[in-house]
C-alpha cells in the first residue's frame, strides 16, 4: 500500500501531460499559419487613393503567391520609412528624391514603371483666370489674385512638383491666408479644395477617382511640365539585413514585366486610363 499513492501521482501526471500535449496540438492546428510570404511596400497616396493598388495587388499575389501590404503616405515619408528599414520596396513619384535615396545607398536600383500627369483644378468660374495650358502662368494668376489654393504640404511627390512650379512662377514659398496647407494626402486635400471652392494641384489618377468634386473642374492640363513619372526600388538589404530581398525583388520584377505592365494599363475609370506603363529595359 505504501507505493500505491506515488504510482497514482505518476499516472495522473502522465494523463495531464498527454492532455496538455493534445490541447497544444489542437490549438496549433486551429490557428492560421503566420503569413511569411508578404512584403511591405511604402508608396504614395496617389497610387492608393486612385484605386490602382486594389486592381494591381491581387493580380501580383495571383501570379507570385506573395502578398504586398502597402503603407500609403507622401513620397518623402515613404522614402524615410525605407531609410529606417520599415519597408522592403518603395513605389513613389519624385525622381529627384528617388535619386538622392539611391545615392545615399538606401535603394538597390531604380526602375521607371509608369506615368500619368498632374492637373490644376479649380472653381468652374475660375476667378483667377488660370485656365489654359501653362501651369506656371496659371499659378502666378492665382497668387496675384490671392484666390484660395489648397496645398498638400506633406512632402509628397505632388507637393514637391507644386513647389517647383511655384518657384518657376516666382514664389519660393507662397504665404498668406489664401494659401491653405492641409498636411494631408491627395484625397483629403481635394476635399478641402472642394469645400473652399479653391484651386489645387492633383495627380490625374486621384482626380479621376475623386467623387466629391463640387464645383471643381480641370483648368490647366497638357503642359509638358505636368508629366508625372513613377519609379520602384528594392530597399538595400546591405543597409537593413531584415529586408525581404527575394520577395521584394519579385514585386519589382513583376511590375516591370509585360504581365505587370499590362495590368497597369488595364486600370480604367469610366473608360479613361489612369496610368501608362513605360518600363524600358536598360
Amino acid at each position: 500500500m505504501e507505493h500505491a499513492f506515488p504510482r497514482f501521482l505518476a499516472r495522473l501526471s502522465a494523463t495531464w501531460l498527454g492532455a496538455a500535449t493534445l490541447a497544444a496540438v489542437l490549438l496549433a492546428t486551429a490557428l492560421p499559419a503566420p503569413a511569411q510570404d508578404f512584403i511591405t511596400v511604402a508608396s504614395t497616396t496617389s497610387t492608393e487613393q486612385s484605386g490602382l493598388f486594389k486592381h494591381l495587388l491581387p493580380e501580383f499575389k495571383k501570379a507570385t503567391g506573395v502578398e504586398a501590404r502597402v503603407v500609403a503616405v507622401g513620397t518623402g515619408q515613404a522614402l524615410d520609412m525605407a531609410r529606417r528599414g520599415d519597408a522592403d520596396v518603395v513605389f513613389v513619384h519624385d525622381k529627384v528624391a528617388e535619386e538622392k535615396f539611391l545615392a545615399e545607398g538606401f535603394g538597390v536600383k531604380r526602375y521607371e514603371v509608369m506615368y500619368n500627369d498632374f492637373v490644376l483644378v479649380g472653381p468652374k468660374s475660375d476667378p483667377a483666370g488660370a485656365r489654359g495650358k501653362d501651369v506656371i502662368a496659371g499659378l502666378k494668376k492665382i497668387a496675384d489674385s490671392k484666390s484660395p489654393f489648397a496645398s498638400r504640404a506633406d512632402k509628397s511627390g505632388t507637393h514637391a512638383a507644386e513647389l517647383r512650379y511655384w518657384k518657376a512662377a516666382g514664389f519660393d514659398q507662397p504665404k498668406g491666408d489664401w494659401y491653405r496647407e492641409t498636411g494631408s494626402g491627395m484625397g483629403p486635400t481635394l476635399n478641402t479644395a472642394a469645400g473652399m471652392n479653391a484651386y489645387a494641384l492633383a495627380d490625374r489618377g486621384t482626380w479621376l477617382s475623386f467623387k466629391n468634386r463640387a464645383d471643381l473642374v480641370i483648368l490647366v492640363e497638357g503642359d509638358t511640365r505636368l508629366f508625372n513619372q513613377y519609379g520602384v526600388m528594392l530597399v538595400n538589404p546591405a543597409k537593413h539585413a531584415h529586408v525581404k530581398k527575394d520577395l521584394g525583388q519579385k514585386f519589382v520584377d513583376w511590375v516591370i514585366s509585360p504581365a505587370g505592365q499590362a495590368v497597369i494599363a488595364a486600370y480604367k475609370i469610366e473608360g479613361e486610363q489612369l496610368f501608362f506603363p513605360n518600363y524600358k529595359p536598360s
